[in-house]
């Protein structure tokens, strides 16, 4: 058994990224870059204006100084005729400066009338001009490799000019859920002596949130030639195959026997953390396999510190990015820890973070009312209203 660190660093040093696919940009949103996007043109273009008014020459600028208007620039128009002394260009936002001018009176300190403007009010120092190039340059590195495509990227892409990018492919992955006692939602009631399948449903839920395509899902009972046959399938649809339950060293935990048949060479066999001590990683087939245990609090709590980061390693990112611990205070007590690394799961309340009441590794309930995680290293004293503690959103 290994520490919770020292399973990282194995993940990290050994997942390699999925290779790229082109597509067309309309399509690229929420995929990681497998290149750098350099701009292909500046932005602006050219000196622009940055409100609606008149463009004229600045030093000519002055309460009660009036001006013939020549023309207008707009947007995407024609470009505007040169000023001239005493003369300005009705300007809207965005649209070309025209030459000879330096500066913009908004419209609001001005009054028109007819091919003649006049500015009436005080307008300040602000000459609300855009310069070319003020954004970024042609050339310019804009997004680095390994960047998530959100929405905020999405608009720096486009900016770029690029109709086509590089990304990485979408993980591919499968579910199999086991255990004998499983039913799927909806049909436990009307069997004695089952519970309803529920990890599955949150693992998928939080695995699509970080980049993965669910190809195929499975349950089984525990029963050793259905499951390595399972397997076998699992295998062959996906690049990621997770494994719900029989995670531990049971007779009927065959979540690792089951892969046997199919070449399973472990990463890690399990790991020193509460919840969650039966979580493993391997490879079989050349995909990589992630077992986790069955009880919903151990499998979510696993499934965030291991497959969302082992997820980003596949598409690019820097797993690191998804273990960002943040310093945050405690809105109530928490209790001591024994010697292995525990993540207590707890919400944000306006005075810090509150730990849910029920910390059982099998709870489903509390479970829904946790947004962050508490990490508290082997052997940590109990704290108390206002210690700060490394917490991640969960």
């Amino acid at each position: 058994m290994i520490n919770f660190d020292a399973a990282q660093a194995l993940l990290v040093g050994a997942v390699l990224p999925l290779p790229a696919e082109e597509l067309p940009i309309a399509d690229a949103a929420g995929r990681v870059l497998a290149e750098p996007v350099h701009a292909a043109l500046a932005s602006p273009r050219r000196d622009v204006s940055a409100m609606d008014g008149y463009a004229l020459r600045y030093a000519e600028a002055a309460v009660g100084s009036s001006f013939a208007v020549i023309g207008e620039s707009a947007a995407g128009g024609e470009a505007p005729p040169a000023v001239a002394p005493g003369q300005a260009v009705r300007i809207f936002t965005g649209a070309a400066l025209p030459a000879g001018a330096d500066g913009v009176v908004i419209q609001e300190n001005c009054t028109r009338d007819g091919a003649s403007m006049t500015i009436t009010a005080p307008f300040g120092p602000a000459r609300h001009v855009r310069k070319a190039g003020s954004d970024f340059a042609a050339g310019d590195l804009l997004l680095a490799a390994g960047r998530l495509l959100d929405p905020l990227a999405m608009i720096t892409l486009a900016a770029a000019d690029r109709a086509q990018v590089q990304v990485r492919s979408r993980p591919r992955m499968a579910l199999i859920a086991t255990g004998d006692e499983l039913t799927a939602p909806g049909t436990a009631q009307a069997r004695p002596h089952t519970i309803p399948e529920s990890v599955s449903f949150g693992v998928a839920a939080l695995a699509q949130s970080h980049g993965a395509a669910l190809h195929a899902r499975f349950s089984g009972a525990d029963e050793l030639p259905m499951l390595e046959r399972l397997a076998g399938d699992a295998l062959a649809a996906a690049d990621l195959v997770v494994v719900t339950g029989g995670a531990s060293v049971g007779e009927r935990d065959f979540a690792k026997p089951m892969f046997a048949p199919h070449g399973l060479e472990l990463l890690f066999a399990k790991v020193a953390i509460k919840p969650g001590k039966p979580v493993w990683l391997g490879r079989a087939r050349g995909k990589w396999v992630l077992g986790l245990p069955g009880n919903p609090t151990s499998a979510m709590v696993t499934a965030r510190l291991f497959l969302a980061p082992l997820l980003a390693a596949l598409q690019g990112r820097d797993p690191a990015a998804l273990l960002d611990w943040m310093a945050l205070p405690l809105a109530a007590p928490l209790g001591e820890t024994d010697e292995r690394e525990t993540f207590a799961r707890a919400r944000w309340t306006g005075g810090g973070l509150m730990p849910i009441g029920n910390q059982d590794s099998g709870v489903q309930a509390a479970l829904s009312q946790a947004t962050w995680l508490i990490r508290c290293p082997p052997g940590s004293p109990a704290r108390t209203v206002g210690d700060m503690v490394a917490a991640l959103r969960f």
